[in-house]
């Protein structure tokens, strides 16, 4: 039996987060920004992506609602709202509680999320144990039937197989399997699919939306793939060097791209019916190129659109209409459905 929870308030998300930061301190150097007042919501049952390139702060903010950022040499502000307390206000015990019963994490990693001397059975029967103060042969007969759930062949031998015994696909369903052992009301899944082929990743986004719909979950999907996002998120946070730049609904977003960066990660997608040796449309530079927000649009290096306004003021995310936007000079509709 899952356990007894409060129920969502009425008419407020499940998750809140507002102005959030993580700061990085460098011993003798200025601190880092990693993550610079980042605000979203996620209502029970709603699919929410989290897009950007790597280093754009996606994982960073997914690792401080989970609470699992280093004390040392990292300093969170703002406010991570679960249900109407503030999680960044709980202490690590209070966290562990709750991560896994409440809310729950899939790692980008499988390899080196899984601990490679432990059974495979053993690794998830402990969530169980540790939530539902269940004895060890009944958390094992629920962990075969998570593993059958998620697909995985033979699940009664793969209770006693280690990580390295499976496959990446194996492992990521094994990883999902953990996610969603005890039923979260809120799951992260922080780029789920990075390093598996075509074929298998598309069975294991399958695997993961009909589980999470199963259990009526909130999904917060973290990808730099924009492919991933369109077959499974409702809303869509296009987030670049710390800071959101676009939110809009999965079909705003993609039928009409606003922000310049947006456009860009929509234009570098290969594209089925271009002709045979077409190249590429990337975007200019690399996201090492920003300016700092505090002095302008850090985007503006790399964007074919920026005027002296974007260097020297720090665009605001402002209501664009049914969207919100950190641009000074966004895309025309013209512009956007040639970036399509």
């Amino acid at each position: 039996m899952k356990p007894a929870t409060a129920p969502t308030r009425r008419g407020e998300p499940l998750l809140s987060v507002r102005n959030l930061g993580v700061t990085f301190q460098l011993r003798g150097q200025q601190g880092a920004k990693a993550v610079d007042d980042v605000s979203f919501d996620i209502s029970a049952g709603q699919h929410v992506g989290l897009v950007g390139e790597s280093g754009s702060g996606k994982s960073v903010t997914s690792l401080a609602i989970m609470g699992l950022l280093p004390q040392r040499g990292v300093k969170v502000r703002g406010e991570v709202m679960f249900d109407g307390v503030d999680l960044l206000k709980k202490s690590r015990r209070e966290m562990s509680d709750l991560r896994g019963r409440e809310v729950s994490m899939v790692f980008q990693d499988p390899m080196t999320s899984l601990n490679p001397v432990v059974p495979i059975g053993t690794q998830i029967a402990e969530i169980i144990q540790r939530h539902f103060n269940a004895k060890k042969g009944p958390a094992l007969e629920k962990s075969e039937d998570l593993l059958a759930k998620v697909g995985l062949p033979d699940p009664h031998r793969r209770l006693r197989e280690y990580p390295h015994q499976l496959s990446g696909g194996m492992r990521q369903r094994v990883l999902i399997a953990m996610a969603l052992a005890c039923e979260p009301r809120l799951l992260i899944a922080d780029e789920p699919t990075t390093a598996l082929d075509v074929t298998i990743q598309a069975q294991v986004l399958e695997v993961l939306k009909k589980l999470v719909a199963d259990t009526d979950a909130a999904l917060l999907m973290i990808t730099h793939d924009l492919g991933v996002v369109a077959g499974l998120c409702d809303t869509v946070n296009v987030m670049y060097s710390g800071r959101i730049v676009e939110s809009a609904t999965r079909e705003r977003l993609f039928g009409q791209p606003r922000h310049p960066y947006t456009g860009g990660l929509l234009a570098s997608i290969p594209k089925l019916d271009s002709p045979r040796g077409a190249p590429l449309t990337p975007i200019p530079g690399s996201p090492t190129q920003l300016l700092p927000w505090s002095e302008g649009c850090a985007f503006a290096p790399r964007c074919r659109n920026r005027t002296d306004e974007c260097t020297s003021r720090t665009p605001g995310l402002d209501p664009d209409g049914d969207r919100h936007l950190r641009c000074f000079n966004p895309l025309t509709p013209t512009v956007a459905e040639a970036a399509r």
